[in-house]
């Protein structure tokens, strides 16, 4: 399985939160990691997406199709998120575009097995790849990239 965890780009602030929209920054770092990301998905990649409209924007600028889950909204749990994208079982990619700082509490459980609130860059992906080899399970970081960076 392949789980990339993508944050939403920059987003102003104000109330409600859920209606905070893209800054032009963010809509700028939204399009690089979606140029970046594009050739590089699997076919029959699975993107699911937070309610909020700014990670709405954020997976909108993919130009490919996304489901809305409220599970992975903003309160959303490190366990909810891996439930929701179906870790490690699913076959094939899925794309969860989603909040600070439970994304980063995700890539914290992945890579160490702890939920700690580790930092990303709004707009960046992790990466991650879950594989059975000679029957030990493991799961690699392939990508950390933020936009700046592309």
């Amino acid at each position: 399985m392949e789980l990339i965890l993508w944050r939403h780009a920059e987003a102003e602030d104000g109330t409600p939160d859920s209606a905070r929209e893209l800054t032009d920054k963010g809509v700028k770092q939204a399009r690089a990691m979606a140029e970046w990301l594009k050739p590089r998905l699997p076919k029959n990649t699975r993107m699911i997406v937070s309610p909020t409209e700014r990670t709405q924007q954020t997976a909108a600028a993919l130009d490919e199709d996304f489901e809305t889950v409220k599970e992975i909204g903003p309160a959303a749990s490190a366990k909810a998120i891996l439930a929701a994208a179906g870790w490690p079982d699913a076959k094939g990619a899925v794309v969860v575009v989603g909040h600070q700082p439970t994304l980063g509490e995700v890539a914290a459980l992945l890579i160490s097995g702890e939920p700690a609130g580790w930092p990303m860059r709004k707009g960046a992906i992790w990466w991650f790849s879950h594989k059975t080899k000679e029957g030990a399970e493991e799961t690699a970081l392939r990508v950390s990239i933020s936009p700046d960076m592309l």
